[in-house]
């Protein structure tokens, strides 16, 4: 039988079962419910979240809900306050003084308001404020006709702040400068001091026979004492080192203390410490002319000094148009006392082991633990100060230098001068001296390093350094703010930097750990006005 051509166009559908057709309802009605369930919980979840969100941000900004609402008079007066001080400013580089101060009065007036409600803890009304809401209003609009270029007013901000930057930048340079001066000069009272020991010298024979150095000399060359050294021209640093120790030692009788200056000081230095007593510690005092050893053949240093274009450079600067900074000129880097202590071992040819003291520390506990350290065959024992970035070796280096860059690690830890054990009996078996002197003699153009001993000290002692533990010496009494218990803790306080204890420029905080060992009341620090 043939069918109709509307019977092809007609789809043909199966009638299913009513029980599955049940089924499949109930399933979609289960799913549905599900699904708005989930839906649901979903929505409920992030509101939540941003409610808790919400508060979090209310409470750390410390603000309330009166504050929030946009009908707020407290905020409507807080947003007028905001733009007027913006306009302020720009006024003010308009030039516009007048319109600047009336702005200023008008803040003023609504900041009262703001206060009073505060402190009476009500919202503000719309009669109390209605008044200064419209007086601002007024002065804002007002503002905006005077149609302020905003972008000259950018760019004259900038050139402003660029301005201040350099005027900073000069500032700062100029009490670098001031500061570096006052801290080169001797002050009058030292000055002073020197003097009047000089002329007890030679005026008081008596003085000679204390210091009999044939009595003590059983002691300078026993190594079963604790020997310390000290370079310095200044008496009253010096003794404060010396006294320190002393006060601090369990056992004073074993100290010896080994004290080098120059020409100049050196019968001050022998009177002072020939008229004083220091619990019983040993002090031998010499100057470093008297070592033949020390001659320009030997040592590089002082064949640098001798250069005129070396001096010129130190003392004035000429040599590269004063570009240098002048803490890199600082003349005390042409002191033989400050280059002595690479030759520690020719200065003290019978002893084993020294610890060095820089005379701008103090010491406030026994350092007899200082010489059992095993320091596992190197040379030096030091404190490292690579905490931070600052103090690697890069930052002392010039590791443009292939010299620099093909032997040292730029990230290799930096350490401390101003105290440090010294094995002497390794230093000569590994003629550490003899390394130093290599370094210097390569930098006589000053290419490796620029400034003081520490540099040339990182190269010459470069994996002969035995790290200390950080409480035997703690730095930077001189120049910033020391954490308090490292110093409580600390059994050498070191006022490196500018600010030195004995200096008016000296930090006032950190002044009475050293003053304490000054004895003022000694008849010559009253006539040279110590107080």
């Amino acid at each position: 039988m043939r069918r109709r051509a509307a019977d092809f166009r007609r789809p043909v559908r199966r009638r299913l079962p009513n029980v599955v057709w049940s089924a499949l309802c109930v399933f979609g009605l289960i799913l549905f419910l599900v699904i708005l369930r989930n839906s649901n919980q979903i929505d409920s979840r992030p509101s939540i979240a941003k409610r808790f969100r919400h508060e979090r941000i209310i409470e750390s900004l410390n603000i309330t809900d009166e504050m929030l609402n946009p009908n707020s008079i407290t905020r409507q007066i807080s947003d007028q306050i905001s733009l007027a001080k913006s306009f302020v400013v720009i006024a003010k580089e308009s030039n516009n003084l007048q319109f600047a101060w009336e702005l200023s009065a008008q803040i003023r007036n609504s900041q009262s308001l703001l206060s009073n409600a505060a402190m009476r803890r009500a919202p503000l009304t719309l009669k109390e404020s209605e008044t200064a809401i419209r007086d601002m209003a007024l002065l804002l609009f007002q503002a905006q006709q005077l149609h302020y270029d905003s972008a000259t007013m950018i760019m004259r901000l900038k050139a402003k702040m660029q301005s201040l930057d350099e005027q900073m930048t000069s500032v700062t340079d100029k009490s670098s400068k001031y500061g570096q001066i006052a801290a080169e000069e001797v002050p009058k009272s030292l000055y002073c001091l020197g003097v009047r020991l000089t002329a007890h010298w030679f005026k008081n024979p008596n003085l000679h026979k204390l210091d009999d150095r044939n009595q003590m000399h059983a002691k300078l060359v026993d190594n079963n004492r604790n020997h310390f050294c000290v370079f310095s021209d200044n008496i009253l640093a010096t003794s404060v080192v010396v006294n320190s120790t002393a006060l601090s030692s369990k056992n004073p009788d074993m100290v010896v203390f080994h004290i080098v200056t120059d020409e100049i000081n050196f019968s001050a230095m022998k009177a002072w410490f020939s008229m004083n007593s220091f619990q019983g510690v040993t002090v031998e005092v010499q100057k470093f002319e008297d070592f033949t050893w020390l001659n320009a053949s030997y040592v590089p240093v002082l064949k640098q000094l001798q250069d005129s274009e070396t001096q010129s450079y130190y003392f004035s600067g000429t040599s590269d148009g004063g570009k240098t900074p002048i803490k890199f000129r600082n003349p005390k880097y042409l002191s033989m006392l400050n280059h002595l202590r690479f030759y520690i071992p020719e200065v003290f040819p019978s002893l084993k082991k020294v610890v060095f003291l820089d005379d701008d520390v103090v010491v406030q506990k026994d350092l007899s633990g200082l010489f059992s350290i095993n320091l596992k065959g190197n040379v030096n024992g030091a404190v490292e100060t690579c905490m931070e970035t600052f103090h690697r070796y890069h930052k002392y280096l010039n590791y443009s230098h292939p010299l620099i860059r093909e032997h040292f690690d730029p990230d290799a830890c930096g350490w401390a001068f101003g105290m440090n054990v010294f094995d002497l009996v390794q230093w000569r078996k590994k003629n550490v001296t003899g390394i130093y002197h290599y370094w210097q003699e390569r930098n006589v153009d000053r290419t490796l390093w620029k400034l003081g001993t520490l540099p040339p000290g990182l190269l010459t002692f470069y994996g002969l350094t035995q790290p200390l533990d950080p409480s035997w010496h703690v730095l930077g009494l001189g120049y910033t703010n020391v954490d308090q218990q490292l110093i409580e803790k600390g059994a050498v306080l070191h006022y490196n930097g500018n600010s030195k204890p004995w200096l008016k420029i000296g930090m006032e905080k950190y002044k009475p750990l050293w003053e304490k060992y000054v004895d003022y009341t000694h008849h010559l620090l009253q006539q040279c006005n110590f107080h």
